[in-house]
């Protein structure tokens, strides 16, 4: 459908528009709309409360503020955004958001961790850096940020990336100095779908850990991984840990059986615990490598360990009910996301040979994680269209990944056309890698384009001269990844 026919067709409906809360201009454009006369005086009045600047933005409530230590203020808000951006006559939903104030004089850090909300008050490592605001939004389709019904085909990365487009425009009118986005693992992913769709939203990008998975049939480069991260020692002590795991499974899987029905547990997505346990077995020294570091190769049980020893292993590894129904309900949209854009991993698994029940190609899939009522199909051309955009036309990104992170198997690759943009590597570094944890050189220069981004140049040159004080770390700032069963 072109544009023109597009328009057209918005202008015939802009009478049941209104009832959706949302002005045709708005939607005809896909960003935010300034509201009333009135309502677009108090959101621009810099006299006003903070709090009530938000809530004159039409689409925008205030739905709590949270007290803080810091001299900070923070809001919990939803904003109503249309269900499918380029139908928006099909209705909307409200999706949550949060605003960490510090000053309409400071740059604005937007994040997303690509997943549900963290409802209490953080600060990335960007908005520690710049001292800034942070803007962080709920990815749509994670409870409570999703339509109901649910039309699953408008889960996808464009309109996600329009979600945050028409946010950021809307409180581009309170925050008028200069805006970054951040994420880490999906939440980096997202921040790079977000400039390919809408480039000039924010002036530079910090994207941690993000795994782009440009040929969902080729995955070679996890299995390569595998094969040499870490001595020889710990991946033989992990190899034999998941030996021994599969080869106690008559005395280990029914007390996982039994600890899942004790929890309330189901498997109905997955289809038994029995599948269910091979899954966590699998999925074991994924997450090892994903939050630990060589030093804790000395805590892997291996062929010696107690039923005990390996049992408490596994569940700290990912979770004795990590796979249950009632686990797996909160990443239904990842797993979505992973079997119909992103793409997932897969490895060799040929030592385990002899010991796995369940043919690993269809059970090591995201359709095992998504309920069957629920259609997917995969988009070659999705993560394609977004690989070529980073390498012949992103400007002002970072990615920072960690060595030995399973995630940076395929990582995101500058190409010719890329521009004033950088890849970093954390050594040894795990699924938590971020600019402080760099080698000084590395972290001086990543951090003095962070602040040369934030339209902060005297403090950029400071920092590559080492005369930059970084704002203290403190009770706000995230200092690494939430632990996610081998998840991005």
């Amino acid at each position: 459908m072109t544009t023109t026919i597009r328009r057209l067709l918005v202008a015939v409906l802009l009478i049941p528009l209104l009832g959706l809360g949302l002005a045709p201009t708005a939607l005809a454009a896909g960003t935010a709309d300034p509201g009333t006369a009135s309502a677009a005086s108090a959101a621009d009045d810099r006299s006003a409360d903070i709090k009530d600047r938000l809530a004159a933005i039409r689409g925008m409530t205030v739905t709590e503020e949270q007290p803080t230590t810091t001299g900070h203020r923070f809001f919990l808000l939803t904003y109503t955004q249309p269900i499918d951006h380029n139908r928006p006559w099909l209705g909307t939903f409200q999706q949550r958001l949060s605003v960490l104030h510090r000053g309409y004089d400071r740059p604005t850090v937007f994040f997303t961790n690509g997943y549900a909300l963290r409802t209490a008050p953080t600060r990335t490592e960007p908005a520690r850096l710049v001292d800034g605001n942070q803007v962080s939004i709920e990815y749509r389709y994670f409870t409570p940020s999703r339509p109901a019904p649910a039309d699953w085909s408008k889960a996808g990365i464009r309109q996600a990336a329009t979600d945050a487009h028409r946010l950021i425009t809307a409180l581009k009118r309170i925050y008028q100095q200069e805006w970054l986005s951040t994420g880490g693992s999906k939440g980096g992913m997202s921040s790079t779908y977000h400039r390919r769709f809408f480039p000039g939203d924010v002036a530079g990008t910090i994207a941690y850990v993000a795994p782009n998975d440009v040929n969902d049939r080729e995955d070679s480069a996890y299995s390569r991984f595998f094969q040499n991260v870490g001595t020889p020692e710990c991946r033989a002590a992990l190899t034999a840990t998941q030996r021994e795991l599969l080869g106690r499974r008559d005395r280990l899987q029914p007390r996982y059986a039994a600890d899942n029905a004790a929890a309330g547990s189901t498997f109905t997505t997955i289809g038994s615990a029995d599948r269910a346990y091979e899954l966590a077995v699998l999925d074991s020294v994924w997450a090892f490598w994903q939050y630990s570091l060589e030093a804790d190769c000395a805590n892997v049980p291996g062929a010696a360990g107690t039923d005990d020893a390996l049992y408490a292993w596994l569940d700290a590894r990912v979770g004795i009910t990590g796979n249950s129904d009632q686990e797996l309900a909160g990443y239904t949209a990842y797993y979505y996301q992973a079997g119909t854009e992103l793409g997932s991993p897969s490895f060799d698994v040929s030592a385990l040979k002899g010991l796995l029940r369940y043919d690993y190609e269809e059970l090591y899939a995201p359709r095992s994680y998504v309920p069957r009522d629920i259609p997917m199909r995969f988009d070659p051309s999705a993560m394609r269209d977004i690989d070529r955009w980073v390498r012949t036309s992103a400007e002002r990104i970072i990615y920072v990944y960690g060595q030995n992170d399973p995630w940076g198997a395929e990582p995101f690759r500058l190409g010719r056309g890329s521009e004033d943009s950088y890849v970093y590597t954390v050594p040894g570094g795990n699924h938590g890698a971020n600019i402080t944890r760099l080698p000084a050189g590395e972290s001086a220069a990543a951090t003095a384009k962070v602040l040369e981004w934030a339209g902060l140049g005297d403090a950029a040159a400071h920092a590559l001269s080492g005369r930059y004080q970084v704002p203290p770390i403190g009770p706000l700032d995230e200092v690494g990844l939430k632990l996610e069963r081998a998840r991005p």
